[in-house]
């Protein structure tokens, strides 16, 4: 793969540019995704039949979140599933690229069905000013709603594909290029409008912020979907598809016993998988934590899951080094001082 020469990493302080994310438009590649295509003609009736949510009632420019799961329900993966005319992309972790093929290979048995590594570069642009930068250099986004994509042909000659992410808290955009040299100009263009050149560190204080959990840090393969609390990657009218029995045995009776949630700390940063107790037992684990540089100050917050009881008891939990306190997400930012 063709490294992208983005333009110098700008002055702005960590603080800064979390508050561009926050406040206007702020700018980053998106390298840390890969995309495999789908092809072939029993592609949608296939992959329905693999994910926890409706592939077959994506309509062609529409995109919806996934889980893979084993037998038993756990989940092996995650991706966004893109519909086009003729193909079907999954966007997933980059590094998960070759195994999320090796592992959904195994079940195309008499299907026309064809994987394939799908070569795309990509920067997202996210804040509240993100539509109207994009605006300045030629990009518009009006009609392209939540969870669904346009083609543009021609900008300045090249083509591009742009995308309306999930993000729950300030609109979010990515575009895609099957050229390297296409998204470092989009790159440098929008960064001479206006947005902010920020740092992946920066979109994983968002990603906390707004609750969102990542596959491989807070997702793991012992993990039920239910528990992650991510309702949007599943659908429980769509037919048959792996682990669905596990998954609507779990509806069926109501609930899971833990639960994905943020917490807002006080007491020092704790490492992965520190260990949450109320009154004398363990009753979860954090799987995420970062200082979020917030313009009003600093503030300590994580993510990971609880125990139901604990939540439902509002009993005081602590980790090694502090008190854990279960918020809502996204987090309501304070109002800044004028």
């Amino acid at each position: 793969m063709t490294a992208i020469a983005f333009p110098p990493a700008q002055s702005a302080t960590a603080q800064q540019q979390f508050t561009a994310l926050l406040e206007s438009s702020a700018v980053a590649p998106l390298s840390s995704i890969g995309w495999i295509k789908v092809t072939g003609d029993d592609r949608v009736r296939w992959l329905n039949g693999m994910t926890t949510n409706s592939i077959q009632a994506l309509s062609s420019g529409e995109l919806n979140y996934n889980f893979f799961l084993s037998s038993q329900g756990r989940i092996q993966g995650d991706a966004v599933a893109l519909a086009l005319d003729k193909s079907i992309l999954l966007g997933t972790a980059a590094g998960r690229v070759p195994a999320l093929i090796e592992l959904l290979d195994r079940f195309i048995i008499m299907d026309d069905v064809e994987l394939a590594q799908h070569s795309s570069f990509g920067l997202v642009i996210a804040g509240p000013q993100a539509a109207s930068t994009l605006a300045t250099i030629g990009i518009a986004t009006d009609d392209v709603a939540p969870l669904h994509f346009t083609a543009i042909d021609d900008w300045k000659g090249h083509k591009l594909a742009v995308l309306h992410a999930y993000s729950p808290l300030v609109p979010r955009f990515e575009l895609w290029s099957e050229s390297a040299d296409t998204v470092a100009q989009l790159t440098e263009a929008l960064v001479a409008s206006g947005a902010t050149l920020v740092s992946d560190e920066a979109l994983n204080h968002l990603r906390i912020l707004e609750g969102t959990p990542l596959y491989g840090t807070d997702i793991r393969d012992k993990e039920l979907p239910q528990e992650t609390a991510q309702p949007r990657a599943l659908h429980f009218a769509k037919g048959c598809y792996l682990g669905q029995e596990i998954v609507e045995r779990i509806r069926s009776r109501g609930n899971v016993h833990r639960t994905f949630h943020a917490f807002q700390l006080a007491g020092e940063l704790p490492v992965a998988g520190a260990i949450l107790e109320a009154d004398g037992k363990a009753v979860g684990e954090l799987t995420s934590a970062a200082a979020i540089p917030l313009a009003s100050g600093p503030i300590n917050l994580a993510l990971g899951y609880i125990r139901r009881e604990a939540l439902e008891r509002n009993l005081t939990v602590t980790y090694p080094g502090g008190t854990a306190k279960p918020i809502t997400t996204p987090v309501t930012i304070p109002e800044r001082n004028v």
